[in-house]
């Protein structure tokens, strides 16, 4: 949580811009943008750094509310229940927009029927990270290898169950056949802090939360779940280069808002926050803190999201995974 607090200080951090007219008449009120999780993650972080910068742009306050529970849906409710004005929305992860679909059969809302899905912000793959003693293995194939061998005395932590961590540890050992005790913690630093002492032995985590790990060597990365290396771990290879195919992944962050938001004020919301993505000071910090900006149309979005509910379905159903 420390390093996460750090992360948003420096993102908020930004200089001040010179307020330019509403257009359209939104906002002529302060916005409220809902966060489903506590202050201190990523979705928090974004959805700051955002309405810093909208907040500036427009002369209207833009707050972010923390309402946490139920692994996002508390959240999502609130703004489902909201007026489609575009003065309620909604920044969340991956869990809250697609994972809660899979693992949940009773969840209580839709995030794609009761949703307007506005825009992708920001993604981040995993690394593969292993604890320097413990595991002798150095590459991929030698960590499928060496798990083949011990995997019945190897576990893995993660965030939650269902978390992006969980699944897509459970996803490596469905695509190479091998075995690992999961560990379920009540967050990303217990999770770590497992791998760090040694209590368990292997960790998918986001790079941001583990690259400073890594660089001192209380960690070894074995693999990255990105589409290309990382600038930051250009000697770590992707998961694609090792052989594993359909094995780009990332944990995502998201706006969205009310269900039937009228098309001419979701464009209009769409175009604010990409234009608060793109701001240079802002990517180039996001991009040190291990993020990539995305900022993708609301249909590319809204295909995006509906494709990776399928994903994990197929993980959750092919692990028998069950909810908490």
């Amino acid at each position: 949580m420390k390093r996460r607090v750090l992360i948003a200080s420096g993102l908020l951090a930004l200089p001040a811009l010179r307020p330019a007219a509403a257009q359209g008449g939104w906002p002529s009120r302060p916005v409220t943008i809902v966060v489903p999780f506590a202050t201190g993650g990523p979705s928090d972080i974004i959805a700051r750094v955002t309405a810093q910068h909208m907040q500036q742009v427009f002369g209207r306050p833009f707050v972010v509310e923390n309402r946490p529970g139920a692994t996002g849906e508390v959240g999502a409710r609130q703004v489902i229940r909201s007026a489609p004005d575009g003065y309620t929305l909604m920044h969340a992860p991956i869990s809250t927009w697609a994972i809660n679909v899979a693992l949940r059969p009773n969840l209580g809302y839709d995030p794609v029927r009761e949703l307007t899905r506005i825009t992708q912000t920001v993604r981040t793959p995993n690394v593969l990270v292993a604890h320097p003693q413990q595991v002798p293995a150095n590459t991929p194939a030698e960590l499928v290898e060496w798990l083949k061998r011990n995997g019945r005395n190897a576990s893995y932590p993660s965030s939650g169950v269902g978390s992006s961590d969980h699944l897509t540890a459970e996803m490596f050992k469905q695509a190479t056949g091998t075995e690992m005790a999961h560990i379920p913690y009540s967050g990303g630093g217990p999770a770590m802090t497992s791998v760090i002492s040694g209590t368990t032995q292997v960790s998918f985590q986001n790079l941001g939360a583990v690259i400073g790990h890594i660089q001192s060597g209380r960690l070894k990365a074995i693999m990255i779940t990105s589409d290309s290396r990382s600038p930051v771990l250009p000697n770590v290879p992707t998961a694609l280069e090792s052989g594993l195919r359909d094995f780009v992944v990332y944990s995502w962050q998201a706006y969205g808002g009310p269900p039937a938001m009228p098309a001419p004020l979701l464009r209009q919301v769409h175009e604010a926050i990409v234009a608060a993505l793109k701001v240079p000071a802002t990517e180039q910090r996001l991009v040190e803190a291990g993020f990539d900006v995305v900022g993708n149309s609301p249909e590319e979005f809204a295909a995006f999201q509906e494709a990776e509910i399928a994903r994990w379905r197929r993980v959750v159903q092919a692990g028998d995974i069950k909810p908490e």
